[in-house]
């Protein structure tokens, strides 16, 4: 009987100059250790209760749940402290690192919800600042399953990751191309969904549509590798 994926969101945080930010998983890590990965992780139950002390927050893709988009911006807060959202009177949410620093380790330690961080500095998440990428499930002959749903996100202005070393190895800004590249010479090891995702942001950086739908095939051949 195969295992019933997890609901999980990843979001590929991009920069001004096309660049994507990368993070290396510990290599104690049961799944993908030592990979370099995209931010991301599992759609929590909390994140499927969205409320709101400025505004209401608008879903904008209608065929998702709000809770891969709550969880794609909580876990790119939690990990590597990009916060996507804005103040009442529009601008940008910016914190001071203490206070990041402070949220980041509540929130890892379930001492505090995503929820609660944006009510108490009264913030409006900003979902329409995740595009959506497309959804790719870890094949059936796998032990560990996620139904991860893809984001894109712009680094905010005024903004810049910071990986949480607990569970962050290292990171880096690259180009797409040149992560590929560094694959090819086993300079960096990349999973299936990672190398799927960066060759859909090659695609549409030259033109073509922000959309990736591989087929059952296609997964079963990037997944045998690993």
């Amino acid at each position: 009987m195969s295992v019933i994926p997890k609901p999980a969101s990843t979001v590929v945080l991009m920069d001004d100059l096309s660049r994507v930010y990368l993070t290396q998983r510990p290599e104690t890590m049961k799944f993908f250790g030592g990979f370099h990965v995209f931010p991301g992780g599992a759609v929590e139950e909390e994140d499927n209760h969205l409320h709101h002390t400025i505004g209401k927050i608008e879903v904008p893709d209608a065929s998702l749940s709000a809770g891969y988009y709550m969880a794609a911006a909580r876990e790119l807060f939690e990990e590597v402290g990009i916060l996507l959202g804005t103040r009442e009177d529009g601008t940008p949410a910016l914190l001071s690192k203490e206070k990041e620093m402070d949220y980041r380790s509540k929130l890892i330690s379930n001492d505090i919800s995503f929820n609660h961080v944006l009510e108490e500095e009264r913030l409006k998440l900003e979902l329409d600042c995740l595009s959506y990428i497309g959804q790719i499930i870890t094949p059936e002959d796998h032990p560990i399953r996620f139904d991860t749903r893809f984001f894109l996100a712009k680094l905010p202005q005024g903004q810049s990751p910071d990986p949480d070393r607990n569970e962050i190895a290292d990171a880096l800004w690259i180009h797409p191309g040149e992560a590929l590249e560094g694959l090819e010479k086993r300079e960096i090891k990349l999973g299936p969904p990672t190398i799927i995702t960066l060759e859909t942001i090659i695609s549409h950086l030259d033109g073509g549509k922000l959309h990736m739908s591989p087929s059952t095939d296609d997964l079963k051949k990037y997944f045998k590798y690993l």
